[in-house]
């Protein structure tokens, strides 16, 4: 008996998107609820005739808002195609001119029409007056514009763009669309922010003046004077952080891999603290050592009997503490590429009588060079983001990231001038990531192919080494010095004052009561812990999620612009968070995409400044699987989809982890964007740490810090046992009474399927 295969009139997945725009557009209210996006008392509150809480369609059959009933119209034509396959020209054409149509009117008309009417004075003299205005969207419009996006993205498939492939051709969409509007029309309306003078209009000349103003490029230091440009002194900072810990971070990377260290794992174990500390504690704990009344201090002074001096505030201060805090990101990418130097190579070095010293400098550290670049470009933009240590150490040494917070939230309030600075602070970055690209050039580095390597990586010289071990254990010391300090500090009363122990800090910070409605979470800090716990735990899995799919469009299919796809994926790489969260003020802080204030933009603010880690881990691991694998799934009847959940997501475990823990630390150690981004109901732990310190409250601020560092240890650790690791081998050794045994479930020669004992095996 031969089944026959279902037809519908119109193709399944146009009549989703339908339902789903049709849904948004008459069901849902269209703007944006006060009780925010997760808040369900406007059902109870007028809905649906109450205008604030209308769908689209009553507002439109109310006479209100007429400009948003072309949209219901765009959603019904779809209709049209009844009866049509796919593979007809017309349905093709029909729904690309529909999904362009809904999704070009829906922004037009939200960038249009604002809070005061007509956005555009040419709007007003072509039409006159509105006398109607329109708030932030909500629901309807996500819904409606979502379904405008993928009816879109169905008719260019149906064309047999990637193949034809309904997935990957939704997915490039989806995601050209998200870094579209969360990163690169940010960045634009900041571009135009900075133009823009007190009275509303836009003048290149005021903008060229704050630009070229001496406060940013002032040379009067090396005149004599006291101070250079906050530009200069932001280029020197990171320029010398990022030569520092590129050298450190190939210190620890050599005696880890090279030198024979036993105590490897301890070492690796000490680089994970710095990554998750929040930048700041470690300037803290260099005040508590090193400041006016800081333990070296005193003991120095005490001992030779000198007056203590403010010394440790400014460029040394902040060279201390920017380098500690970034040197372990060096290490973790130097190491696997000084372990990837192919050993073959070197002993063909010195096969051909070269020495040792000879070996490593023109042999096994020029092959080094893409790592040693890419450290130096990693330490440069965090140094250039960093805002915590500069708020803490930088005393009259001010710098791009702290002269943009009080910009705006100073009593300059000037928002042109932080978007000038915060270009500033980008083109650095982008200069910085050009220069690096350049620097490695189009030389090949690969030392690592198909072939076997059965060589041994020779040893370095032994002046090299002892020196490798004194500059290793002498940095090792300070960082746990500077750990124990941390740790210490947040049970002294007062340091420096009354050095005696106390409980008080973690019970002002983190007491618990009961009453009469159960737990009370009395503490000060909870509120601020809860919050940060629930955005980092949303954010994590969705940066992972966006940043594996992407990998996988980038590894996997082939398309036209992929490598513009892939530059504008990795841009917000090399954006600092400062110049983020700064652009997010800007762009959404009014309509049509209204967001400040709420968690959603926190959320957002994480999801695409770390959304590069996830592509690249994915884009690593997925490069080491073979497309057989995904091309049997296909010829066993499974679609893209289905391939990418049951075949690919499970052989990505280690990258899964990588993007979720990474995004996780990011999310609850970041300070420099979202320190613009909090508000009094969604206050991060961060946010609430620096406002003790501006308070002198040093206790609470490192007892919570504490805190913060074993929650985050915890949580790293239930996720490596959530998200398992793969296992790709079906064979195992094992030693058992007489002797070595293979475990496999595969039958050998000679056996039932048992254990075969191995005589020797070893």
């Amino acid at each position: 008996m031969r089944f026959r295969e279902t037809r519908w009139p119109i193709e399944p997945v146009a009549v989703l998107w339908m339902a789903v725009g049709w849904l948004g557009f008459a069901v849902l209210p269209w703007y944006g609820i006060e009780d925010g996006f997760f808040g369900f008392s406007w059902l109870f509150d007028g809905y649906p005739s109450d205008s604030e809480f209308a769908p689209a369609l009553v507002l439109a059959l109310k006479g209100e808002k007429l400009w948003l009933a072309p949209l219901g119209l765009l959603l019904a034509v779809p209709l049209l195609l009844w009866g049509r396959t796919k593979s007809d020209p017309v349905f093709s054409r029909l729904l690309i001119i529909v999904g362009a149509a809904g999704f070009g009117w829906l922004l037009f008309q939200g960038f249009a029409i604002g809070l005061r009417g007509w956005q555009f004075g040419w709007l007003t003299s072509l039409f006159g007056e509105l006398g109607d205005r329109q708030f932030g969207m909500g629901y309807g419009a996500l819904l409606v514009s979502g379904a405008f996006l993928f009816l879109f993205t169905l008719g260019v498939a149906a064309r047999g763009a990637v193949s034809g492939d309904v997935f990957v051709v939704g997915s490039i969409g989806f995601v050209v669309a998200m870094v579209a509007i969360f990163i690169f029309m940010p960045i634009l309306m900041m571009l135009a922010n900075a133009m823009q003078t007190d009275d509303g209009g836009y003048s290149p000349v005021a903008f060229l003046a704050k630009l070229f103003s001496s406060r940013l490029w002032s040379l009067a230091c090396l005149a004599g004077g006291s101070r250079c440009g906050v530009a200069w002194n932001s280029l020197l900072l990171a320029v010398l952080v990022g030569l520092l810990t590129m050298f450190l971070g190939l210190v620890f990377a050599l005696v880890v891999t090279r030198t024979g260290f036993r105590h490897g794992k301890l070492l690796r174990a000490l680089t994970v603290l710095p990554i998750i500390t929040p930048a700041f504690v470690i300037g803290l704990a260099i005040i508590l050592l090193f400041g006016l009344s800081g333990a070296v201090t005193q003991s120095v002074a005490g001992l030779f009997g000198f007056q203590p001096t403010r010394w440790v505030y400014g460029l040394p201060g902040l060279l201390i503490a920017q380098v500690l805090a970034f040197t372990p990101i060096a290490f973790l990418v130097l190491m696997g590429v000084v372990e990837g130097v192919s050993p073959s190579m070197e002993e063909a070095s010195q096969t051909l009588r070269a020495s040792r010293w000879q070996t490593f400098w023109t042999v096994s550290l020029p092959l080094m060079r893409p790592g040693l670049a890419n450290a130096f470009l990693l330490g440069f933009i965090e140094s250039m983001a960093d805002f915590g240590n500069p708020l803490v150490l930088s005393g009259n040494y001010d710098v791009l990231s702290t002269e943009i917070f009080f910009a705006i939230v100073g009593a300059q309030n000037d928002a042109a001038l932080a978007a000038i600075l915060a270009l500033v602070l980008l083109a650095f970055t982008l200069g910085a990531f050009y220069a690096q690209r350049f620097w490695i050039g189009r030389r090949s580095y690969i030392t690592v192919t198909g072939k076997g390597d059965a060589g041994v990586h020779p040893r370095l010289p032994a002046g090299l080494t002892y020196a490798l071990y004194v500059i290793a254990g002498l940095w090792t010391a300070f960082t746990v010095l500077v750990y124990a300090v941390i740790f210490y500090g947040s049970f002294v009363k007062l340091w420096g004052v009354d050095q005696s122990l106390t409980l008080e800090h973690y019970r002002k910070a983190f007491s618990v009561g009961w009453n009469e409605f159960g737990i009370h979470w009395s503490g000060s800090a909870w509120s601020s812990f809860w919050t940060t716990m629930e955005i980092a735990l949303i954010s994590a899995p969705l940066t992972a999620g966006i940043g594996l799919l992407t990998a996988y469009l980038l590894v996997r299919q082939n398309f036209r612009g992929k490598n513009a796809f892939e530059f504008a994926t990795m841009l917000s790489f090399a954006i600092p968070g400062t110049v983020i969260g700064v652009s997010y003020i800007i762009a959404f802080n009014v309509p049509p995409i209204e967001l400040t204030g709420t968690g959603i933009i926190l959320v957002l603010s994480f999801i695409f400044r770390n959304m590069p880690v996830g592509v690249r881990a994915g884009v690593a691991s997925m490069s080491q699987i073979d497309r057989s694998l995904d091309e049997s799934s296909l010829t066993l009847g499974a679609n893209s989809w289905q391939t990418f959940r049951r075949v690919i997501l499970p052989l990505l475990r280690s990258a899964m982890l990588a993007a979720l823990v990474y995004s996780f630390v990011r999310a609850m150690t970041a300070i420099s964007a979202v320190i613009f981004l909090v508000s009094a109901r969604y206050d991060l732990s961060t946010s609430y740490i620096v406002g003790r310190v501006e308070n002198n409250e040093y206790g609470i601020a490192i007892a919570y810090s504490t805190v913060l560092i074993v929650v985050m240890l915890m949580v790293v650790g239930l996720m490596q046992l959530l998200v398992g690791s793969r296992n790709i081998g079906r064979r195992g050794i094992q030693q058992g009474d007489g002797g070595w045994s293979v475990r496999t479930n595969v039958s050998l020669p000679g056996t039932a399927g048992g254990p075969t004992t191995i005589a020797g095996a070893g």
